[in-house]
């Protein structure tokens, strides 16, 4: 339409007459939702919640009598954000759930592209396999699956074992760049000796002609003793962070960045009596409390923790964290895709 068209155009040709024609072709007015597309402040659909163990237990056990890992592939029950019901998120980027597998069960072999932690809640004896190497897992293990590796679980012992799942599969699925294939045997082959990958990668040594593929870590468990042990020191010769108490991240050992692409994964130890100054930040985040007793308030919302407990902080609430006891938490988010997008934000303090 040229310019002197627009200008005899009738009065009477309306708005909404416009937009109707103008959706025939496909097209719409951004003046009509920019402000919905580009926010003045984040605005989350996702609400704050704890999930207390001793109530969710019940049903993990309830569900070994429903359905058995082969039928399910893997026994988990969904940890759903109440904003977002039916959606598999506990954030709007992340999921989480619980995974239970009995004593001589076998979760069979897979691979997908999402990413995924496991955080060890309760049992010991179980393994997980990654590309034919098997590492024993225990309670406060964080544990790694890097994208597409074929991986199994098994439990060997005489105990139940529970972790958390936490998976990047909605940052992938937003992407439309997801993919799974299942193993045509329950269990992907043992090809090398339980610990190879720390005894190669994580002693500040490399095989000379060592190549990475990946920018997950190749270490793929990092085991609770050390991690708590490391903590210990560092509140011995570390100032404390008001926000954060002692805090550390989980790091791949090649590049010193994070453990994973995607997720940043962190352990915090709160010494008794202490409460963290207000923080907020854009990065949505999960914590699994490992350690101690405490309170939460997350915006107008206070929730007391026990061991176990899982609560969710969505994008920009603000929060505190106070420590009945000394306290350990496992938390994973998130701000390291926000990071290397440039967007990630924080705030200290009520601002």
């Amino acid at each position: 339409m040229q310019e002197a068209e627009i200008g005899n155009r009738p009065l009477e040709v309306g708005r909404e007459e416009f937009y109707r024609r103008a959706a025939k072709q496909n097209l719409a007015p951004l003046w009509r939702v920019l402000h919905g597309l580009v926010g003045e402040a984040p605005k989350s659909p996702c609400r704050p919640d704890l999930w207390a163990y001793q109530q969710v237990r019940p049903y993990l056990i309830e569900a070994c009598g429903l359905i058995s890992t082969e039928e399910s592939e893997r026994r988990v029950l969904i940890l759903e954000n109440p904003g977002m019901p039916g959606e598999s998120r506990i954030t709007r980027n992340l999921f989480c759930g619980l995974q239970i597998i009995r004593p001589g069960e076998i979760a069979p072999a897979h691979r997908h592209v999402a990413s995924a932690l496991r955080f060890i809640i309760e049992g010991q004896g179980a393994y997980t396999a990654i590309e034919g190497e098997r590492t024993m897992m225990e309670p406060g293990d964080f544990v790694i699956t890097p994208k597409w590796t074929w991986h199994d679980h098994g439990n060997e012992s005489s105990e139940l074992m529970v972790w958390v799942d936490g998976l990047d599969m909605h940052i992938v699925n937003m992407c439309d760049a997801s993919f799974r294939e299942n193993f045509p045997e329950r269990n992907y082959p043992v090809t090398r000796p339980a610990g190879s990958a720390m005894a190669l990668t994580g002693r500040n040594l490399l095989p000379i002609d060592y190549r990475s593929s990946s920018q997950t870590s190749p270490l793929f468990n990092y085991p609770y003793r050390v991690t708590r042990e490391v903590l210990d020191h560092m509140s011995r010769v570390h100032g404390i962070d008001p926000c954060h108490g002692f805090k550390m991240n989980y790091i791949n050992p090649l590049t010193g960045g994070a453990a994973m692409p995607t997720l940043t994964t962190t352990m915090q130890l709160l010494p008794k009596g202490f409460k963290t100054e207000t923080y907020r930040s854009t990065a949505g985040s999960v914590f699994v409390v490992v350690e101690g007793q405490g309170s939460v308030r997350i915006a107008d919302r206070s929730f007391s923790w026990l061991p176990h407990d899982i609560f969710v902080v969505p994008s920009w609430h603000p929060f505190e964290i106070e420590a009945g006891s000394e306290a350990l938490i496992f938390s994973y988010s998130d701000r390291i895709v926000q990071e290397k997008l440039d967007f990630f934000r924080e705030m200290r303090g009520r601002g």
